[in-house]
Protein backbone atom coordinates (compact mmCIF):
# COMPACT_ATOMS: atom_id res chain seq x y z
CA UNK A 1 0.00 0.00 0.00
CA UNK A 2 1.42 3.44 -0.75
CA UNK A 3 0.00 6.80 0.22
CA UNK A 4 -0.03 9.51 -2.16
CA UNK A 5 0.76 13.02 0.04
CA UNK A 6 -0.30 15.25 -3.20
CA UNK A 7 2.53 17.31 -2.18
CA UNK A 8 2.11 20.11 -5.49
CA UNK A 9 5.12 20.65 -8.01
CA UNK A 10 7.45 23.22 -7.88
CA UNK A 11 9.88 25.16 -5.19
CA UNK A 12 8.05 25.49 -2.02
CA UNK A 13 7.08 28.89 -1.94
CA UNK A 14 4.98 28.13 -4.77
CA UNK A 15 3.31 25.19 -3.35
CA UNK A 16 0.20 26.75 -1.96
CA UNK A 17 -0.52 29.43 -4.78
CA UNK A 18 0.03 26.08 -7.50
CA UNK A 19 -2.53 23.86 -5.46
CA UNK A 20 -4.87 26.81 -5.54
CA UNK A 21 -4.66 26.91 -9.10
CA UNK A 22 -5.18 23.47 -10.26
CA UNK A 23 -7.62 22.79 -7.53
CA UNK A 24 -11.74 22.29 -9.15
CA UNK A 25 -13.51 25.33 -8.03
CA UNK A 26 -16.97 23.73 -6.48
CA UNK A 27 -20.40 25.51 -7.92
CA UNK A 28 -24.09 24.70 -7.86
CA UNK A 29 -23.32 22.09 -10.59
CA UNK A 30 -21.14 19.68 -8.84
CA UNK A 31 -22.10 20.30 -5.34
CA UNK A 32 -24.00 16.80 -5.23
CA UNK A 33 -20.95 15.13 -6.42
CA UNK A 34 -18.68 16.01 -3.28
CA UNK A 35 -19.67 14.59 0.13
CA UNK A 36 -18.81 16.01 3.13
CA UNK A 37 -17.45 14.38 6.52
CA UNK A 38 -18.19 16.18 9.77
CA UNK A 39 -16.16 14.94 12.95
CA UNK A 40 -18.02 16.24 16.13
CA UNK A 41 -21.48 17.15 16.55
CA UNK A 42 -21.11 19.98 19.01
CA UNK A 43 -22.20 23.06 18.13
CA UNK A 44 -19.74 23.82 15.47
CA UNK A 45 -19.74 20.17 14.04
CA UNK A 46 -24.06 20.53 13.90
CA UNK A 47 -23.48 24.06 12.66
CA UNK A 48 -21.29 23.16 9.56
CA UNK A 49 -23.30 20.11 9.06
CA UNK A 50 -26.84 21.99 8.89
CA UNK A 51 -25.43 24.55 6.45
CA UNK A 52 -23.81 22.61 4.47
CA UNK A 53 -26.88 20.61 3.88
CA UNK A 54 -28.72 23.75 3.25
CA UNK A 55 -26.27 24.81 0.67
CA UNK A 56 -26.59 21.24 -1.34
CA UNK A 57 -23.91 19.42 -0.23
CA UNK A 58 -24.03 15.33 1.10
CA UNK A 59 -23.19 15.56 4.47
CA UNK A 60 -22.50 12.87 7.15
CA UNK A 61 -22.12 14.26 10.79
CA UNK A 62 -20.13 11.37 13.14
CA UNK A 63 -19.79 11.33 17.27
CA UNK A 64 -18.31 9.44 19.40
CA UNK A 65 -20.70 10.06 22.27
CA UNK A 66 -23.74 7.10 22.62
CA UNK A 67 -25.84 10.21 21.80
CA UNK A 68 -25.54 13.29 19.75
CA UNK A 69 -26.92 15.19 23.08
CA UNK A 70 -24.30 14.66 24.82
CA UNK A 71 -21.69 16.18 22.91
CA UNK A 72 -19.37 18.37 25.06
CA UNK A 73 -20.56 21.91 24.05
CA UNK A 74 -24.19 21.02 24.16
CA UNK A 75 -23.55 19.30 27.90
CA UNK A 76 -22.35 23.19 28.66
CA UNK A 77 -25.42 25.40 27.10
CA UNK A 78 -25.34 27.46 30.47
CA UNK A 79 -22.18 28.49 30.28
CA UNK A 80 -22.03 29.23 26.54
CA UNK A 81 -25.16 30.79 26.96
CA UNK A 82 -24.00 33.00 29.98
CA UNK A 83 -20.76 34.02 27.52
CA UNK A 84 -23.15 34.90 25.07
CA UNK A 85 -24.95 37.65 26.60
CA UNK A 86 -28.16 38.11 24.43
CA UNK A 87 -29.75 41.29 24.43
CA UNK A 88 -33.30 41.51 25.62
CA UNK A 89 -33.28 37.99 26.97
CA UNK A 90 -34.58 39.11 30.59
CA UNK A 91 -31.19 38.65 32.21
CA UNK A 92 -29.68 40.95 34.46
CA UNK A 93 -25.75 41.52 33.57
CA UNK A 94 -24.77 43.51 36.81
CA UNK A 95 -24.54 40.73 39.53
Amino acid sequence: MSLDARIPDGPIEKKWDTARFKNKLVNPANKRKYHVIVVGSGLAGASAAATLSELGYNVSCYCFQDSPRRAHSIAAQGGINAAKNYPGDGDSVYR
